[in-house]
């Protein structure tokens, strides 16, 4: 036991650069496995969608559920429960992901943090541009939102196929951009696609919010109180007016990020529990088990507190956002009945706005904002990557998919409008895929 205590030391003393490369490489990690999940499952439903089976689709996609608390009673069907409901939850994460970004992780250092950034902005202004030129008028206008988005379990996923002929920096640039990217997502919803403000129910979701604010100035660390009041939070946005999904980022911002204890008082602490654990090892059988259980215990608490609330939510939530939540969406929202009528005349400037948009806007915006970063002497490209790397991953930013899905069910009240932007998000996405691999694959390896 004695000779394991200086590895343990030495794990805490490297805490800093664990904290900040830690939790974006399991981030990095899972998002690659769960793009799998995510093509079997759009794969599914749009085979469903397009046979017979899709009259059971339909129908249980429009099946109502309802749930009733007293004088509260929510009757929702299936996929608005899917979208309004669980997405809340993948909302949630992001804003955690978000926060944790900013206060100790790529976007926490302003010289590091400028070029995902500015990246970012650039490929959210240019395909919104491009599509906005297509379709300045009418219903068509207000899906000038869904080219913006990037879906980082698909980039991810192509990236993984690569190997390690891409550098690590270009993944956590990648990461990064999609990160400022949602955080720039969730504001267009909040903004342009709010309807029918109800500002009572606004007061008391605001009001709940502060709430959440002070729990975490106080020190209350329970999942338990954020739990119950984020519910609270996302019932009133849900009649507010403005998307309940954006509840999930508020409440997110309101955890905790610090610890109780700090490393160098939790190594003190574990060392001084091992020590009294070994020592109980000359003792009569049933004062050993007694000591050591009790050392166990006090050893699982300090582990308890050196972990901030925010860090252990994320971890528990991760998992299921990444391989049920957004797998169960992907399988609601993907399925598209193929038809002429998807790519007719009067279609057409939607799917090209979107598909432009995400093939061409992308890469032209995140690599031009990069350029122009990097000309100026702003910031530098990671370590490792080059402009060919760039030009890659800036293509593989066009794979849209969840969130340009998601931003599409919001925009078209049309269910033709919004089965060709469906339409025009997967081909987009493939497109993206496809290309941007290729480019990545012709990269020449560092020596």
């Amino acid at each position: 036991m004695q000779q394991k205590l200086p590895t343990l030391a030495v794990h805490w003393n490297t805490t800093p650069l664990a904290r900040i490369l830690g939790p974006m490489q399991e981030f990095i990690h899972q998002s690659q496995s769960s793009g799998i999940i995510l093509l079997i499952m759009t794969v599914v439903a749009l085979v469903i969608a397009n046979s017979p089976l899709r009259t059971w689709y339909m129908a249980f996609l429009e099946a109502h559920v309802g749930i009733t608390a007293g004088p509260l009673v929510l009757d929702e069907s299936v996929l608005h429960w899917v979208n309004d409901g669980l997405m809340a939850l993948f909302f949630f994460v992001v804003g955690l992901e978000i926060k944790r970004e900013v206060l100790v992780g790529e976007l926490a250092n302003l010289r590091a943090a400028t070029l995902p950034i500015l990246a970012a902005v650039g490929g959210v202004l240019v395909p919104a541009g491009i599509y906005f030129l297509l379709n300045r008028d009418g219903d068509a206008a207000r899906g000038r939102g869904v080219p913006m988005a990037t879906d980082i379990a698909f980039a991810l996923g192509c990236l993984a196929l690569l190997g390690n002929r891409v550098p690590l920096g270009l993944k956590i640039f990648l990461t990064a951009v999609a990160i400022v990217d949602d955080l720039m997502a969730v504001l267009v919803i909040a903004i342009f696609y709010a309807s029918g403000l109800h500002l009572a129910w606004l007061g008391v979701g605001l009001g709940v919010l502060v709430l959440l604010a002070l729990a975490n100035v106080f020190g209350l660390r329970s999942p338990i109180i954020y739990g119950s009041l984020g519910v609270l939070v996302w019932l009133a946005f849900l009649h507010s007016g403005v998307h309940a999904t954006i509840a999930g980022v508020l409440v997110a911002l309101t955890i905790p990020a610090r610890r109780q204890i700090n490393a160098p008082t939790f190594l003190a602490r574990a060392h001084g529990i091992l020590r009294h654990f070994e020592a109980s090892q000359g003792e009569e059988p049933k004062r050993q088990a007694e000591v050591q259980q009790s050392a166990v215990l006090e050893l699982e608490e300090a582990c308890e507190q050196v972990q901030a609330p925010l860090q252990k939510m994320e971890h528990a939530l991760h998992t299921w956002v990444a391989f049920a939540i957004m797998p169960i969406f992907a399988f609601a929202n993907a399925g598209v009945a193929l038809s002429a009528s998807s790519v007719g005349r009067e279609s057409l400037p939607v799917l090209l706005g979107i598909v432009l948009g995400l093939t061409l806007g992308k890469p032209i915006g995140i690599v031009g904002a990069a350029w122009l970063a990097v000309r100026s002497g702003v910031a530098e490209l990671p370590q490792g990557v080059n402009w060919q790397h760039m030009l890659g991953v800036g293509v593989l930013a066009g794979m849209g998919f969840t969130m340009s899905l998601f931003i599409a069910s919001l925009a078209f009240a049309n269910p033709d409008t919004l089965a060709t932007a469906k339409l025009a998000i997967l081909l987009a996405s493939l497109l993206a895929g496809v290309i941007g691999f290729i480019l990545l694959r012709r990269v020449p390896q560092a020596e």
